[in-house]
């Protein structure tokens, strides 16, 4: 019998289309259907425990929940986001109880009053799906990587409605320097059908309107500069007080159920003594509020206070909507000292610190267009462009590999 035939190239590259149109296809509208579902539960949980602030008290008992389903489902181990980027860059494997896992303890953590996001388990919820479904379907290691990648797109788009935002950072926040471009039509066509999906379902994309338009003059690029230095300056500094928190934590409370006790009881104690609950929760409202030009000078040092006990705790949730609503606070109060609008600072900010947290620029130039649209396109890559350089290598996500550093192109 003789030997199969290779297949040329170009029908390769035809079946290999139309195998990721349906894989991403398929991906998608289930990646949405779990955004939207996600969305509409955090919105729930949220607006009840802002009609009932009392709620804030039972945190550490949301705490012990919390520890009581990781131990019972054993994954006590689990790292979060640092776990998907080991996932795509060594093919670790995943367990299927994560995704429900995340979303319960997500939702219990919006429920009682701690400072999280919610991009994390977003991250979480698409890769154990995806990891399930490649399973389910067989497919080779390389194929598991890249639905992977696909299936974080999804859940990530239909969760805020920014698909090439969801696209393009998952290709490019796991290793500084590299981007993962063949899995480019899985994860933009999953992030297309699962936006699509999701605003079917009734989520609106997380858009707003900037009525400042900068004129791109020496003056104002240096204002934005100087700007951009101030973010990188809070930007590592946030990085560090969160490993560190959690480092510390770990250190002096090592048992998890106390940890998580203590933790959710300081939170509480901390609302009671500010005398509202605006620095619990993800935080976007607050974001919202400063990119219409209020803040108080002390909200984004609350928030990344509220936030770093919050997750050193062992509470469960994401960095990066808090990061949103450190950066674009910060830049609403410094702004203006540098004689920018406090509204287009505060856009600044945000945009800016998710930047110097995740180390993705590229991804950040998107997020900038998508969440505010092209008109300040140059300023914000500007911004994105020094937030980057001068951060450094400080990440949110300690399994972050840097393949080439930015302070040379040597490996």
């Amino acid at each position: 019998m003789a030997p199969a035939k290779k297949l040329p190239a170009p029908a390769n590259y035809i079946i290999m289309f139309g195998k990721w149109t349906l894989l991403s296809f398929l991906m998608g509208a289930i990646g949405g259907t779990i955004g939207a579902g996600f969305h509409f539960v955090l919105h729930f949980v949220t607006h009840l425990r802002a009609e009932n602030g009392w709620l804030i008290w039972l945190l550490p008992f949301g705490g012990i929940l919390t520890v009581g389903i990781y131990h019972a489902c054993k994954l006590q181990q689990n790292r979060g986001t640092n776990e998907i980027i080991d996932a795509v860059l060594d093919g670790s494997p995943m367990k299927p109880l994560i995704a429900p896992v995340i979303f319960l303890t997500t939702a219990i953590t919006h429920l009682f009053g701690g400072s999280a996001g919610r991009e994390g388990a977003a991250l979480q919820l698409g890769s154990a799906t995806a990891s399930a479904m490649s399973k389910v379907l067989r497919l080779s290691s390389n194929d598991r990587t890249v639905l992977i990648m696909s299936g974080m797109s999804a859940v990530f788009a239909g969760l805020f409605g920014t698909p090439l935002t969801a696209c393009l950072f998952t290709m490019e926040f796991e290793s500084v320097g590299v981007i993962f471009s063949p899995a480019l039509l899985p994860c933009f066509f999953s992030a297309f059908v699962a936006s699509q999906a999701s605003l079917v379902l009734g989520v609106h994309p997380e858009t707003y309107f900037l009525d400042t338009a900068l004129p791109i003059t020496m003056t104002v690029t240096l204002k934005v500069a100087a700007l951009a230095i101030l973010i990188a300056i809070i930007g590592i500094t946030m990085c560090y007080v969160f490993h560190h928190a959690e480092h510390l934590s770990k250190k002096w409370v090592p048992n998890p159920w106390c940890r998580i006790v203590l933790g959710g009881c300081m939170i509480a104690g901390l609302s009671f003594l500010v005398g509202d609950q605006r620095f619990n929760g993800a935080g976007m409202d607050m974001a919202l509020e400063a990119i219409s030009g209020q803040a108080d000078w002390y909200s984004f040092a609350m928030k990344l206070l509220f936030t770093a006990i919050t997750l050193a705790a062992g509470f469960k949730g994401g960095e990066i909507v808090p990061t949103f609503c450190i950066g674009a606070t910060f830049g609403c109060v410094i702004g203006p000292l540098l004689g920018l609008e406090p509204g287009i600072s505060a856009a600044i900010g945000l945009i800016g610190l998710f930047c110097c947290a995740t180390n993705s620029p590229l991804t950040s130039i998107l997020l900038s267009m998508e969440m505010f649209g092209s008109t300040n396109l140059y300023m914000f890559t500007w911004a994105c462009v020094i937030c980057f350089v001068l951060s450094g290598h400080s990440s949110l996500y300690t399994s972050q590999i840097i393949r080439y550093h930015k302070a040379s192109t040597e490996d």
